[in-house]
């Protein structure tokens, strides 16, 4: 997780929502606080792909992608931007916006 062009790491949570409490268990146990784990979400983030598996053994796929925006709370949430149904159906969330406002300043 760097904020390099092309920078990615891999975080196992069950749902997108679920990642900014993982790292925050990772970042906790160093010695960050809460508030301190979330500043460094907000800067260091943009999006969470999430992929599933089809069935127990099966394929993966992109099931969403979601951005991380800052609430009121000065807490980071996930919000979805892109959801991809297994059936094929592709459906903008909330986090539409974000995602392409941030994709419109990255150059290759």
């Amino acid at each position: 997780m760097t904020k390099h062009p092309g920078g990615c790491a891999t975080v196992h949570a069950n749902t997108p929502a679920d990642v900014p409490a993982r790292l925050e268990a990772l970042a906790c146990t160093a010695g960050l606080t809460r508030d301190a784990v979330h500043s460094q979400l907000a800067a260091a983030l943009d999006v969470v792909v999430h992929l599933v598996r089809e069935a127990p053994g099966g394929r993966r796929r992109v099931a969403e992608i979601c951005v991380f925006e800052r609430a009121q709370s000065g807490l980071v949430e996930v919000v979805p931007a892109v959801l991809f149904g297994s059936d094929g159906g592709i459906t903008h969330g909330p986090g539409m916006p974000t995602l392409q406002t941030r994709l419109a300043g990255r150059t290759r």
